[in-house]
């Protein structure tokens, strides 16, 4: 996010209190050690699972719904994308919905964007352990899950990459991460006024196609300190309609089908194949009702082209974020 005298991206500083007062549905933090396994195989469990869940979410269609506010200026931000395939099955975003900025001390960067898509939804794979401090710090409830907690920060800060330190929720039975707050490090404050601040989230997960948790609603409220003055934010992202991306082959002989595997009845026959027919195979839209298996909170739930930001078109069809 720019600063209209100075640059600042936006995204998000990780709490000495931890997790926002707001979650109503959270436990006291219980400090005893976790039985019939170590703190470091739950470690190493959860973070195959953030890795395959990352791939997997990486052959869904979604929607990506972001609304930014400046809460003492009224300015306002909106972008509503869908992540799709095209029909060669490669990932492409669509921009739906993207008015024109109101935004008054503040403005998006391609640091946001990316952080929104890449870096908010998960925080920490199997690749990643090496690179951070993961200290354990208790056991809590959340709703009706019972979770294991984790602080997380980096190692070292090397030059042009990000970080995520903050804070995770560990589900106890599939060891699955079912929220995370904090923010995305550095914080950074170049020459000649320059400034990338990063603001705190919150984001809470839910469980799609009776498998993944994936993120569905990220939450900010907060302030960002930048040299020209402070500037209140906040920002709802909601990532909803996930859809499965898959292809079909149907091979026909003389009009009629032939299933997969099976032999045509002599042995110069030829089968004629189709064009596959791309497009979703199955579907779990997201909702403040979990699709199986609970939810974390009581809250609603890369790319081969980019599409540019237009600045007018009619309202998407998905509901307003929260207030």
């Amino acid at each position: 996010m720019k600063a209209t005298l100075g640059l600042a991206t936006f995204l998000l500083l990780l709490s000495a209190t931890g997790a926002p007062a707001e979650d109503k549905g959270e436990g006291p933090l219980n400090p005893a050690e976790p039985t019939g396994i170590t703190v470091q195989e739950i470690i190493q469990r959860f973070a195959a699972k953030e890795k395959e869940f990352k791939l997997a979410r990486e052959q869904y269609t979604y929607r990506q719904d972001v609304r930014i506010t400046e809460v003492d200026d009224g300015g306002e931000w909106r972008q509503v994308v869908d992540i799709m395939f095209d029909d060669r099955g490669r990932r492409t975003d669509q921009v739906v919905f993207a008015p024109q900025s109101s935004l008054r001390r503040i403005s998006m960067t391609k640091e946001d964007l990316d952080d929104i898509e890449k870096r908010i939804p998960f925080v920490l794979t199997s690749d990643e352990i090496p690179e951070y401090n993961i200290m354990y710090v208790g056991q809590q409830k959340e709703d009706e899950l019972n979770t294991y907690v984790f602080d997380i920060s980096p190692k070292t800060i090397e030059k042009n990459r990000r970080y995520f330190e903050g804070r995770i929720w560990v589900d106890d039975h599939d060891f699955q991460i079912v929220k995370t707050f904090g923010k995305n490090v550095p914080d950074i404050r170049a020459k000649k006024g320059q400034e990338n601040l990063f603001p705190k989230f919150t984001t809470w997960r839910e469980q799609i196609d009776n498998r993944y948790w994936f993120p569905t609603f990220t939450k900010v409220d907060d302030t960002l300190h930048f040299s020209t003055g402070d500037v209140r934010i906040r920002e709802i992202v909601k990532y909803t309609n996930y859809k499965r991306f898959g292809s079909q082959v149907k091979i026909t002989y003389e009009g009629t089908d032939i299933a997969p595997g099976q032999k045509s009845q002599t042995s110069d026959q030829k089968g004629q194949t189709q064009a596959p027919a791309s497009g979703p195979t199955s579907s779990a839209p997201t909702s403040s009702v979990p699709t199986s298996g609970g939810s974390a909170s009581g809250k609603p739930g890369s790319s081969a082209s980019q599409v540019p930001i237009t600045t007018s078109g009619g309202p998407p069809p998905a509901p307003d974020p929260k207030k």
